[in-house]
Formats: structure tokens, sequence, C-alpha cells
């Protein structure tokens, strides 16, 4: 039967609600399939606002690869805001997905994409605007499978018992994958109902499904082991690695947004993974190893995606991007092929020790000229010896005059506060590295228009990190390096004008280290901190420390474990984490010795030009690193 669209009933409530715009769907690209002649329904959430959501790569390519096939259907769904919500529950309008306005409760998987920790609550919004029960054993045969992946589902522990599976890594392969083991149950007639498709899919070893694994704890509330609960059920659940992204050339028609969102551009991703080694960086090392696309490749996805959209910048997307093999190529082709034109080329955060002027030179040929972004993460030498952070300070100067010698007049640096043993100078040493980045670019140019920003985060420590182990910095300290810091340019008359400084707090750093490194007893709190309102907790302006805070005592009252007990507490070796279980690749002897060798500041070298040594991911995966040259370069496009 064809479920029917609750877009009539949702009509004469927008005018009630902030952008509406938002919610009425429709955009270039975007598809509508019919109910009745699809196998194997997915509605895709992203849990976020649209204007965040709807540029997210993860959910666009997998968007689009499932419905290329026959007898599969996915729309979209995202986060709706606060007034929104009120309007939908005081109607009985449920969670709807933008593309038709179907309910998500008729799918039958809800996939959710977790870049951050702090996108929990919005789950439990949607699960029950929805109508979905909360909690995975209260759902029946009529429930959606409610799917996490993204970055954020490598510990899915805190949210386990809202969950019926997780997935790790790439998504590409496995959600196909998963169709078919849904199309084939659902062939058969659904035997053995929801237990029986969780045990299929669980017995491929390539979703985790925490219902089938039973956690115990000792005394003093550490974990005393995780183990399956059903016959089988791998012990370990391994991530996912797509081998040939010139095979998975996606998106090929990018969606073109009706509303504003964060990213109005046509990303193309060039190459997936990272061995550079920052021992605070999760998305590298659970992405290892590094492949490349080709430089054809690149060049077919952008001209598809840019006459498929009209989008005029092209922002080229990896987690280091300066770092492909052939990104002189790339940028230079590129910038041939388009020039003259009105589109736009961009290279995200650029690695000091990875920039050149030759390369900053072709993606501004098109005339727009932003600021450059560097990322020293640390403000002291020996910090980056920790970090593995391998850019001196003068690495930096050099690489800036040039920048300012060559017509740039802004540059913007990120650092972070409250890494591992992290003093209060290491901090303070970022204000004497901007001061002298401004020197610097006045003495090169003769100029006083010359300007810095400061941008600086709060470190929390990730799952499979070499920091997976670290005490996390409280709050106070933080919020105290950062005051100092502040007070040390504002005070300075002869730079203080010509350097911004932007930072965050360190109270959301601790709510997302409670997240991060959680494990199931942290779902009371996430859902004592929603039924109390806690709504987009990654928006300041939404955010409540002091709801987090009394929630988790509250929910943890008669446990041995505290906020705290998360958060700053150092493990040790032999403690059993929460995602040992699952598995990234990475050997855990090797990040304990990354750990320790953080501790003593000894740097490891990246392993694309290097010797092997030994993370694990390419004999345990059975994955390689794949670079080029490829020697390959881009023809001109033909005069239309």
């Amino acid at each position: 039967m064809p479920v029917e669209s609750i877009f009539p009933r949702l009509e004469p409530l927008l005018p009630r609600v902030q952008k509406p715009i938002q919610y009425v769907g429709g955009e270039l690209n975007s598809q509508i399939k019919d109910w009745d002649e699809a196998d194997v329904r997915w509605a895709l959430m992203y849990p976020d606002a649209y204007e965040v959501g709807l540029p997210n790569q993860g959910v666009q390519i997998l968007y689009e690869i499932l419905n290329e096939r026959d007898g599969v259907l996915a729309e979209r769904t995202y986060s709706v805001w606060p007034d929104m919500e009120a309007v939908m529950r005081e109607h009985g309008i449920p969670q709807f997905t933008v593309d038709a306005h179907r309910p998500v409760a008729a799918f039958d998987v809800l996939g959710v994409s977790f870049s951050t920790e702090l996108g929990y609550t919005n789950l439990l919004t949607a699960l029950d605007l929805a109508g979905i029960p909360l909690e995975a054993a209260d759902r029946t045969d009529e429930h959606p499978i409610v799917l996490a992946g993204g970055h954020a589902a490598f510990n899915p522990e805190p949210i386990a018992d809202f969950l019926d599976a997780a997935v790790l890594g790439d998504g590409e392969e496995i959600a196909l994958a998963i169709t078919e083991v849904i199309r084939e149950w659902k062939a058969e007639g659904s035997p053995g109902g929801r237990d029986e498709l969780l045990l299929r899919l669980a017995a491929s070893g390539g979703v985790y499904v925490p219902r089938f694994y039973d956690v115990s704890y000792l005394p003093d509330g550490r974990i005393q082991r995780v183990a399956p609960a059903r016959q089988g059920v791998p012990w370990r659940v391994e991530k996912h690695t797509v081998m040939d992204l010139d095979q998975w050339p996606y998106p090929k028609k990018p969606l073109v947004p009706l509303a504003e969102t964060v990213h109005e551009r046509f990303s193309v991703e060039i190459f997936r993974g990272c061995t550079r080694g920052c021992r605070f960086c999760q998305a590298g090392m659970i992405t290892r190893p590094v492949r490349e696309r080709s430089i054809t490749t690149i060049g077919a996805m952008v001209e598809q995606g840019l006459n498929e959209s009209g989008f005029q910048e092209v922002g080229l997307l990896s987690l280091s991007s300066a770092d492909h093999s052939e990104i002189g190529e790339v940028a230079k082709d590129l910038a041939d092929r388009y020039e003259g034109t009105n589109t736009s080329l961009s290279l995200p955060s650029t690695r000091v020790d990875a920039f050149n002027i030759t390369l900053a030179n072709e993606f501004s040929r098109g005339g727009r000229r932003s600021g450059l972004t560097f990322a020293p993460e640390g403000g002291s030498e020996r910090m980056r010896k920790v970090i593995n952070k391998m850019v001196t300070e003068d690495d930096l100067i050099r690489t800036v005059t040039t920048a300012y010698e060559n017509g740039w007049r802004q540059v913007k640096l990120y650092f972070m506060c409250g890494l591992p043993t992290e003093e209060d100078e290491d901090v303070l040493a970022i204000a004497d590295m901007a001061k002298r980045v401004i020197r610097a670019g006045r003495e090169a140019t003769g100029r006083k228009d010359i300007r810095c920003t400061v941008s600086i985060g709060g470190f929390v420590p990730k799952p499979h990190t070499p920091f997976q182990w670290a005490a996390q910095c409280d709050h106070e300290t933080v919020d105290r390096r950062l005051r100092a810091l502040k007070d040390a340019l504002r005070g300075d008359k002869e730079y203080g004008r010509a350097i911004g400084l932007r930072y965050h707090d360190g109270q959301p750093s601790i709510v997302e280290g409670l997240l991060s490194r959680g494990d199931r007893r942290v779902g009371k709190v996430i859902r004592a901190v929603w039924e109390d309102g806690g709504r987009f907790d990654g928006w300041s302006e939404h955010f409540s420390y002091e709801r987090w805070t009394s929630c988790a005592e509250k929910a943890l009252a008669d446990e041995p474990v505290d906020l705290d007990w998360y958060t700053v507490r150092e493990r040790d070796e032999v403690e059993v984490l929460p995602w040992d279980h699952l598995d990234a690749g990475l050997d855990r002897e090797w990040l304990w010795q990354d750990w320790q060798d953080a501790v003593d500041g000894t740097e490891v070298e990246d392993c694309r030009w290097t010797p092997c040594y030994d993370c694990g991911v390419c004999p345990t995966m059975g994955t390689e690193i794949q670079i080029g040259p490829t020697g390959k370069r881009l023809l001109p496009l033909s005069v239309v």
C-alpha cells in the first residue's frame, strides 16, 4: 500500500515556523520514487538542522547510491527546530522526509549519520516524533531498523540502548549489502521477525547489533568484559573500507539547497584516509589507509557535478588535501580548464609543510582570493611533538611570509587547548606565534593591513586514537588558559588589533568527552537530558552545561562512576575500553606505544613516504595504501 504524504497537513502550518523553506523539499537533483515499486526503503537522517545536514557528503552519497538501485528507495530527513517540533506535537504530525513527506516510521531502515556525538539528543527527538520507541528493546516488527553510521559510530555504546545496529567505516558497499539482506528476508516472508533480521545482519560480521553483546562491570565501575550473547555473532566487528574510490565517483548529481546552508559549493573528495599520524585526530586514525582518487576521475567528477548543479565553487576535500600525490597537477589542470568561467576552486585547511605558493596561486586564479587557513594545533614546539604535528614555528613563518608577499592579507590559524601534558606557557605561546606572524607579514609587505585570526577549540580525547587513555583537561583550566591568552593578545598595543581571537569555552568539550568515551551507562544521562529539553547540543545557544551535569549526577547516582570518571580520569593499559570489541584495524599495542611516545615527545613519520611502522590497519583489514602519481593529466574542456 502506498504511504501517503503528510504535506497537505504540514503546509498550512509552515507560516508559524522560522525558515519554513527547509521543510518543503524539491531541491534540484532530489528524487521521489514510487513507494510500491520498492522492496527496501531507507530514510537517511543527518541529526542536525537542514542547513548543516543537506551539504553532508556521506548522506548525499548514500542517497544517490541507494536510489540508483532498482527496487530500492531512499529519502532524507533532518532534525526539526524546536519551534517546528512544538507545532508537530500540537497537530500530531510525525517526523517526515523532505523528499515525499512520508512518515519516517513507515520505512524499513532509519539510517542516521553521526559526525559528532552532540547530535545524540536530536536522534531521540526524531524517534519520538516518528512514534518509534526510544529503546530498541521496545520496538516491534512494525518499526524501522535504527542504524547508526559516521565517525561518531566508532563508539556507539552511549546510544546502544537506542540503536538496533551500527556500521563502522565507509558506507558505500555495506549499505547495499544491508539492503540485500533486508530484501531477501522480506521476500522470504520476514521469518523470525525483527530478531532474525538483526541476527542475519550481525552474523555477516559487518554490522554491530548491541543487543547481541553483554557488558559486565567490575565493582569499581570499569568494564570487565564485552562478550557475544548469541550464537553466531562475532567477538569483534570490523570496519568497512572501500578500496577503489574511482569505482565510486559520488555524488554525481549533488543536491542544490533551497535554503541557505553552511556550504554552498560542490565538494569532491580527492582522497580518503590520512597517515600523518596526528595523535589527537580520530578521523585520521579510523579512515586509514590512504586511498587516492585519480586525477582523471577528479576531473570527470568536477565536470559532471558542475553541469548537474550549477554551483560556482568546487571544494577539493580530504583530511589533508595538499597531500594528494598529484595535487599540483590537479590544481593546475582544473585552473586551466575553468579559467575565464565563473567557477572557483578551493582547498580546505592546508598543512603548513604541504603548502606552496604555486598551489595557492592556481586555486586563486579564478579571481577569488580568500584567506589562507593553517592548523599548527599546538602553540609550542614541545606540544607539536606531543601531538605528532611535525611543523616548526620557522616553517609557519616562512609559509605565511611567502603568502603575504604574494598578495594575501589574511591568514587563519587553528589551535587546540587542553591537550595532554599541556602547561600554561604552551597556550601563551600561541600569542607569541600570532604576533610573529603579523610582524613577518608587515616586514615582507611594508603594509599595516596584515591580519591573523586565531581560532581555538577544546581538545577531546577520542576512541581509536593514542589519546584514548588520556585524562581530559577540566573546563576550569581550559577557560583560565584561554582568558590568559586573550589578555596577552588584547594587551599588546602593537599587534593586538591585527589579531582576531575566536574560541569555545571548555564546558561543551567536557560533555563531548563524556559522550565520546562513554559506555552504555551514559545512555541514561542522554535520555535524562533529552527529557529535560536538551536539543541541538552542538549549538551554543541551545547547549546547557548545567542541564548535562545535573542529569549526569541524577542518572549515575546508583553507579560507581560519574562525569569526572568518564572525562578527567586517565586510563591504564589493561583497562577494557567500551569500544575494544569494535575493530578500526589499529593494533591496540601500537596505539599504546604511540601514547607513550607522545608523553616522551617522540615523533612518528608518515608511512606514505616511509616504511610501514605496524599500526596494523593494512594487514588486519586486507587493505593497502593507494597513491599515485599516475602520470595522467586533464585535457582542456572543448569550447561550447
